[in-house]
Order: C-alpha cells, then structure tokens, then sequence
C-alpha cells in the first residue's frame, strides 16, 4: 500500500520549512513532495520499501522537538465523506459545563472533575451527573451569557467543516456537552447536525438533573456507525475528532481518527495526534491544499 506522509504546522507558526521537507523527503527514500500550504503543511511521498512504522519512525527523527504534528497514511481513499467531532476543547476552545460553574462559585471545582473525567481516570457519566447536579438553580438565561462572552471556537473549524461540506461529505457534532450549547456551536460552525445530552429546567431553571440516557462514549460511537451506515459508506470514509477520553472509541472506529490537542492518553492511543496545528490540520491531512479551502 502506498503511503503518504503528511507535515503540518499552525498557521501562526509556520515550520513546514523547504529545508524540513527535504530533509524528512530524504529519509522517506525520495524527493517527491507537494506543497499544500507554503510553510504551514506538504505531503511527503513514502518509498515502497518502507513499512508504515519505520516511515513514522523516521520522519519523527527527522521533526524531533519542532513544533510540526505528522501523519503517516494511505495515499488511497484520503478524503473522507463523513466527519464525527466532539464539542467541548475540540471545536470550541472550552469546557462548557465549566463556564456554566463559573456562575455558582464553583468553576475550579467542576474543571478538576471535568479534566479526570477526559483523561479517563473517572466514568464521564457519573461525573457528569455530578457536575449537573451543582448547577441546580442556575438561570437558564445565564447560557447565552457564556455563548457570547465566554465561548470562542478553536481556529480553523469553520474552513474545515465548509471545506468538508463543500467536497459533498456529511459533517455531525456529537458532543457529551448540552443541546442548549451544540445547537448554537452547530450553526456558528455549519455542522449538519448535532447531538448532545438535555439538561433539565423548570421555571426557567436549571434542575440539576440531565436527561438519561446520558450521551457518552458509546453513544459517540454508536452515532458514527449509524451515519456511517445509513450513507452506505465504507470504514476508510470517515473521520472523528476529539480530545477526551470519551472520545476514544470513535476515533478507534473511524477510518481517520484525530486526537486533537488531546489529553495524554487519548493522543498516544489515536491515529494521528495534533499537538500544535489548528483544525485545519484534518484537510491537509486528507490532501486539501490550501487552494481548495471553502471560502468562510
């Protein structure tokens, strides 16, 4: 199987080097590269010869401590026709249960259980549980409050999600966060759908409570088998995103999974881990150049 690797960069940072890509095109037996944005990402040609892990291997000896993230993937079926992306540190640069805590005195409290519960040291469920119940009495009011002063979505997902739509792929926020959040990050974004858990009100209070059953990891994934069979698509046909440990079965069953700016122990058991890079990232690593972005 013929393989490609892939060197991206953030955009503020730009560190895709002409010199990195010979260098990293020299231990991949070859000089046979495309630039897909100059500085910031090139796709790298790997020699036959060379197995998947002894590519990774080398290209990492050749990278070491520069702030460059690198995939190492089929050349075949890279783009995708079906994208699975967590919410909360993923597509939005924060957690929002923790913003919503902020409200009742109790955001360092809540963002210690939350940061357990996405390193995978706690179940998600009873932790969410938990964390709901410490925001009973809360107005609801106060949620539109955190979209507008709180919430800020992570760079490049819009161009991502455009880009994806645009190339005719079906895009599905599936988050362990709230309706009355994903609705909103839904269409800020342009995902196609979203799904997510409902926290209970009364009187235009929150109750404490959060509907069941609660949308975890097996629900994630079960969400990325259903749209990927109701399309008819093929295991190599999909991605998903995430960075917590609730996001981790999907991504194992997605045909590209991408841990990004992930906890530890999801960015060493993914596929591709994105360290330093913005969303953008998941088009090139599907061969994009940064020509074929959708305009946003």
């Amino acid at each position: 199987m013929s393989l490609i690797a892939t060197l991206v960069s953030s955009p503020a940072d730009p560190q895709v080097t002409d010199s990195l890509i010979a260098s990293v095109s020299r231990r991949l037996g070859g000089d046979a590269h495309k630039v897909l944005a100059e500085g910031i990402a090139a796709d790298i040609a790997v020699a036959d010869y060379l197995s998947h892990n002894e590519a990774v291997h080398r290209v990492a000896e050749v990278v070491g401590e520069t702030p460059v993230d690198f995939a190492v993937l089929p050349a075949e079926g890279r783009r995708k026709k079906l994208l699975v992306a967590d919410m909360d540190s993923t597509m939005i640069g924060q957690e929002c249960i923790d913003e919503l805590a902020a409200f009742v005195g109790l955001k360092e409290h809540v963002a210690a259980i939350t940061e357990r519960a996405m390193r995978g040291e706690i179940a998600f469920e009873p932790a969410l549980r938990e964390r709901v119940g410490l925001l009973k009495g809360l107005d609801i009011s106060v949620i539109d409050e955190v979209l507008a002063e709180r919430i800020t979505l992570t760079p490049g997902g819009r161009e991502l999600i455009a880009t994806m739509r645009a190339h005719g792929a079906y895009t599905a926020l599936v988050s362990g966060g709230f309706t009355l959040f994903t609705s909103h990050i839904r269409d800020m974004i342009g995902f196609d759908e979203d799904r997510s858990n409902h926290l209970m009100t009364e009187g235009g209070l929150l109750t404490g409570f959060v509907a069941e059953p609660i949308l975890g990891k097996e629900a994630k994934v079960a969400t990325l088998i259903e749209l990927r069979e109701a399309r008819g698509l093929a295991h190599h046909e999909t991605v998903a995103i995430g960075d917590g440990a609730n996001d981790l079965d999907m991504i194992h069953e997605s045909g590209l999974g991408v841990a990004f700016h992930a906890k530890p122990k999801v960015a060493a058991a993914a596929q591709v881990s994105i360290r330093h890079a913005d969303l953008t990232a998941v088009l090139y690593l599907q061969g994009f150049a940064r020509e074929e972005f959708a305009t946003v």
